[in-house]
């Protein structure tokens, strides 16, 4: 198995959702350690007001993360300009509707999904094969504490946050022998433009939900990001608090196994 983590100074990398939020804190984070970056975001005043404060070593292009075609043409261009990417961050998004999950409109529940997960496969499909074919890199995928344990009013959210999980937990055990490692962020409340940019993205919320603004430092979540690519860290947990959750949720999934063994008659 080749040797897993990966040292930043150096690399580039490729920052989806880059110019706000999350993803504009991991972009300063990865310039600090000596990488370069390109950031992608649809919002050409949120990327240029970027590009400006991040200044030499960062550069960045208009993307919409559903659409297939734009990302072929990003690689290209990005490998014209600066060379392979080493590090992928799939981390555009857009916050929940609020509605519960029957009575959501399904283009709500179409566009989440869309952005979210089909966006996150897009980026794997656009940069990992180069990634391999060099047996070197990192991904970054980022979901939610709502793709760890599930909650009213957030099902199009947590269905999405869900895959990506699931989808960084495979795609990381299919990289094992290429020497490129994976990792899921799952954050809980941070401050970003999460709620701005869903209403931009034409997804307004059902019910008021508190602001974004009190939530934890973007710049504290990107330094565990940073960490988890040097270390080959699997999982980025980024708010203990919800660690009681996630054990009730896990707890009643070892119950279920207890009483398929009781009903066939095997142990434990």
């Amino acid at each position: 198995m080749a040797e897993r983590g990966l040292a930043i100074p150096g690399t580039t990398a490729f920052v989806t959702g880059g110019a706000s939020g999350i993803g504009l804190a991991i972009a300063r984070a990865l310039l600090a350690e000596g990488g370069r970056v390109v950031l992608a975001d649809w919002n050409r005043e949120w990327l240029d007001a970027a590009l400006l404060e991040l200044g030499d070593g960062a550069s960045g292009m208009l993307l919409d993360v559903t659409d297939r075609d734009a990302w072929s043409q990003a690689r290209d261009a990005v490998e014209a300009d600066v060379g392979p990417v080493d590090i992928l961050v799939n981390n555009a998004g857009i916050g929940p509707d609020l509605n519960r999950l029957a009575e959501m409109p399904p283009e709500h529940f179409d566009r989440l999904v869309a952005i979210k997960l089909s966006g996150t496969f897009n980026g794997i499909h656009t940069f990992v094969p180069g990634m391999r074919g060099r047996r070197r890199g990192h991904v970054v995928n980022t979901a939610s504490m709502a793709g760890l344990t599930a909650s009213p009013r957030l099902g199009a959210h947590t269905a999405a946050k869900f895959g990506v999980v699931g989808l960084s937990e495979v795609l990381r055990a299919e990289l094992a022998e290429d020497g490129i490692g994976v990792s899921v962020l799952c954050p809980g409340l941070v401050a970003t433009r999460l709620a701005e940019t869903s209403e931009l993205a034409g997804v307004r919320k059902a019910a008021p939900t508190p602001s974004a603004q009190g939530g934890i430092d973007p710049m504290q979540v990107a330094r565990q990001v940073v960490a988890a690519i040097r270390e080959d860290r699997p999982y980025v947990i980024t708010h203990a608090e919800h660690r009681p959750f996630v054990e009730r949720r896990m707890n009643r999934i070892l119950a279920a196994f207890n009483d398929a063994a009781a009903t066939t008659g095997e142990e434990n």
